[in-house]
């Protein structure tokens, strides 16, 4: 076997060891970047899901007022119309002294 020959596997070896050196220095890299990229996403759907999270609250606590709203109205409107009898009554006395 000549000089070249031996000169042509060292080159060819070598090569392929820088190869797989960069591929795997490059993998590494890339793996990071992929998982910066996954952190950055979880944090978002984390900061998402806490919004929707407020949103369901403060719609829990609107529907509860409403329905207090709605209570207190029902009562309001039944004092009203008792409030209506009786004038409707007085107003009925007064007609008939108004009549004598």
């Amino acid at each position: 076997m000549g000089v070249d020959a031996i000169v042509g596997i060292i080159v060819g070896i070598a090569g392929a060891v820088f190869g797989i050196v960069t591929f795997l220095r490059n993998k590494k890299g890339d793996d990071e970047a992929d998982g910066k990229r996954d952190g950055v996403v979880l944090t978002e759907l984390g900061y998402i899901k806490s919004g929707v999270d407020d949103i369901k609250r403060k719609q829990d606590r609107q529907e509860e007022q409403n329905m207090q709203f709605v209570a207190r109205l029902s009562a309001v409107e039944s004092s009203a119309k008792q409030a209506h009898k009786r004038i409707d009554r007085i107003e009925g006395i007064e007609e008939r002294k108004m009549l004598e």
